[in-house]
């Protein structure tokens, strides 16, 4: 393959594949652009990017500006000449100055099969509406969002457990694969850019933890999903006893009780705890408490016995 002089940008852990992947096939990465510094966790120290973290290993250039349309920084990157720049959940909107900058464009690697799931939370959004593939689309950047032409794509199979987490850990890996491919294209000239159309679009909106606030009253179905796409964040959970319990795992039952409420216990002994739905009944299979850690069911309940008849309920407006 033939090495292009690349700048990466990039933020969290998902683009991390893609960086090493640019940088173990031999293209020259000039630099790295990344999101600035921010302070997390309990002490609030400051933490570096994923993405930055893994440049300075690699001993390439960082620079973080807080606006990337910032004059300056849009000179710095003229000055360093780029053939093409990579960008992969980069968390800020490139400017037309930029775009239209390197030889070969703004290649843009997005985890979804475009059109569907244009948006923040592609990958989430898959588990929790019950899709049976996704993957990964290499497109040409414009300047909205995710609408360029799309240069090719990579399908990943959803298996029957997957979650969100999973998921985020397949496709960033396919990414970093598809990239290659779809650079040498641009560079042999065969790469063919096929303009996305508006049909079988959704906008797959950013992810909130009121999202994960457990509603009884849909299906069983669709309750499982939304825990295993919320898993590992923001999580899916629901009120017990004014306490916050996550929900991890779970499995679909058919049928249900009659009398019961969506949200009721109807059954609860060592080693199940099953809850009537709107359609069906959800059997919890992993659970936190609020405080304390992730158990299966069997270490739960020894723990917190919930009683048949008990209610799940929303949270509502006090989470």
């Amino acid at each position: 393959c033939i090495s292009m002089r690349i700048i990466f940008m990039g933020t969290p852990d998902f683009s991390v594949p893609t960086l090493k992947s640019l940088v173990e096939a031999g293209h020259e990465v000039a630099a790295v652009v990344t999101q600035p510094d921010k302070p997390k966790g309990r002490g609030k120290a400051v933490q570096m990017t994923p993405v930055k973290e893994q440049a300075l290993e690699y001993g390439i250039p960082v620079y973080q500006p807080l606006k990337v349309r910032d004059p300056a920084f849009v000179e710095t990157v003229r000055q360093l000449a780029a053939d093409v720049i990579v960008v992969v959940a980069f968390g800020q909107l490139i400017p037309k100055s930029i775009l239209d900058m390197p030889k070969y464009g703004c290649v843009n690697i997005h985890a979804s099969l475009l059109p569907k799931y244009r948006g923040a939370a592609p990958i989430q959004w898959a588990v929790i509406d019950g899709e049976r593939e996704s993957g990964i689309t290499t497109m040409m950047m414009a300047e909205g969002l995710d609408t360029g032409d799309m240069l090719e794509k990579t399908v990943v199979v959803l298996d029957e457990k997957e979650t969100g987490g999973s998921l985020h850990d397949k496709l960033s890996l396919a990414g970093g694969k598809l990239i290659l491919s779809t650079l040498q294209k641009l560079e042999n000239g065969t790469a063919v850019p096929t303009p996305q159309t508006g049909e079988g679009t959704c906008y797959a909106k950013r992810l909130t933890k009121e999202l994960g606030d457990v509603d009884w009253s849909a299906p069983a179905v669709s309750i499982e999903r939304l825990i295993r796409g919320l898993n590992p964040w923001p999580s899916a959970y629901t009120s017990w006893n004014g306490k916050t319990v996550k929900l991890w795992a779970a499995d679909v039952l058919e049928g249900g009780e009659a009398a019961a409420r969506p949200g009721q216990v109807v059954k609860s002994d060592k080693h199940s705890l099953l809850v009537q739905t709107g359609d069906g009944i959800l059997s919890v299979r992993e659970l936190q408490m609020e405080g304390k850690k992730r158990m299966d069911i069997e270490s739960f309940l020894r723990g917190y016995p919930v009683p048949e008849g008990a209610v799940f309920e929303r949270r509502m407006t006090n989470s």
